[in-house]
This record gives C-alpha cells, structure tokens and sequence, in this order.
C-alpha cells in the first residue's frame, strides 16, 4: 500500500483499528489470518484509509514492530478491548474532530458505511453507530437460566463498526477507564446522545472458523 498523506488539522477524520485479540473463540489470532491473499485486517485497514486522514492500527505488542510499515500509526493493545482502544485514541493528533473505532476482524465495511457514521456526527450526534435489524426474537434470563422479559425486537437493533464519534466526546468517555462491548456504551453512559444508521448485511464480524470461510467467498466476490 503506498504511503498517504495525513492530515493533522481541525476537522481531520481519524480512524481507531482495534485488532489487539488473541483470538480465542477462533483458535487463532484471526486478524492475521490470509483471506483472499491478504491479512483480514488488511481489508478493514483498507476502508479505513480510504474513509479519512488518518490511521491507528491497534495490534498485541509482539506484532508492533513488524508492523510499524510507515503507512498507519501502530500501537500495543491493552488487556480488554477498551483499553486497547485508549491506546489507539492517545495516538490519535488532539485536533481531529471525529474519532471512528472499527474492529480489525470486521473486513468488509464499506467506505459508504464510514462516511454514513461521520456525517452523522457532523449534523450533531456524539455517536453513529450502524445498525441492522434483529430478525430472531430475544429473551432476557436471570443466572438461573429463566426467561424474565421478551423485549420487542422492532426497537432492538445489532450493532457494528465502524462507530464513529466526535473526538471530545469519546475522549471524555473513556476518561475514568471504563470497560464497555462498545464504545457507544461509555458514550451513551456519560450522557452523550448516539444515532443508528443502517449497517450492512456484509459488514459481518469474523469471530469463528466457520466465519473465515464465508471471508474467503466474500474476498473471491470482490477480485
């Protein structure tokens, strides 16, 4: 990939990728993992640099220096996501002015879907996160294993990245070294107000092996 140029300025678009797992549900560490020739992470580094002016990649700290190839900033993850994502976030330059956070293990999210999220921010949400509809009904259960709610699933949505964020916001959310699935949650707990935009059926989430394999046939689909 050649190198880009970043920008610095106010009202730069940065983007945190957080690919720091160990891969334990996979097997593997599965953002290294070839997929149509090349890393996964590589897909989602891809959309992201497209997206914006500029790049952390978040990855476990024996893979830094490997790396660290010049064309994104690369920084050691912490011990649970949202550590890793203040790493990324302290090397994000203090005057960008929306912050978006994608999983590495998500390839295939769009540049569309990355600008859907920050224009979101633009018109005035702390937040943007994309959303697809929840087809199967859920049921809420207690430790024991018993059913105590079904909540509606026409207000529920599943969630995906990249979520995008303006920078004060986030910064402020993660502040007191919360812990969250997402860093909506840490946003919407500190009181900011985050919107849903439609996600995208292939924006999927490579966690097992079964998922690498359907990665490969998306990867054939777009050589």
């Amino acid at each position: 990939m050649p190198p880009i140029e970043r920008a610095d300025a106010p009202g730069a678009v940065w983007t945190v990728v957080v690919a720091a797992g160990s891969g334990s549900r996979a097997g593997v560490r599965k953002q290294f993992v070839p997929v149509g020739g090349r890393e996964l992470v590589a897909w989602a580094l891809e959309s992201a640099i497209r997206a914006g002016d500029g790049v952390v990649l978040v990855v476990p700290a024996d893979e830094v220096a490997a790396r660290s190839d010049g064309d994104v900033r690369v920084v050691a993850g912490g011990a649970t996501r949202s550590e890793s994502v203040r790493a990324g976030l302290a090397a994000v330059p203090a005057e960008a002015e929306i912050v978006c956070v994608h999983d590495g293990a998500r390839p295939f999210a769009s540049p569309a879907l990355f600008a859907a999220v920050v224009a979101a921010v633009r018109a005035g949400a702390d937040g943007a996160v994309p959303g697809v509809a929840v087809t199967d009904t859920v049921k809420v259960v207690d430790a024991a294993g018993r059913v105590t709610g079904t909540p509606d699933r026409a207000s529920l949505v599943a969630v995906q990245t990249p979520q995008a964020f303006a920078a004060g916001a986030l910064r402020r959310a993660h502040a007191g070294g919360g812990e969250g699935t997402d860093d909506a949650a840490l946003v919407e707990a500190a009181g900011g107000t985050v919107v849903v935009v439609p996600g995208e059926a292939t924006n999927r989430k490579v966690t097992r092996p079964e998922d690498l394999a359907w990665a490969e046939t998306q990867a054939a689909a777009r050589r």
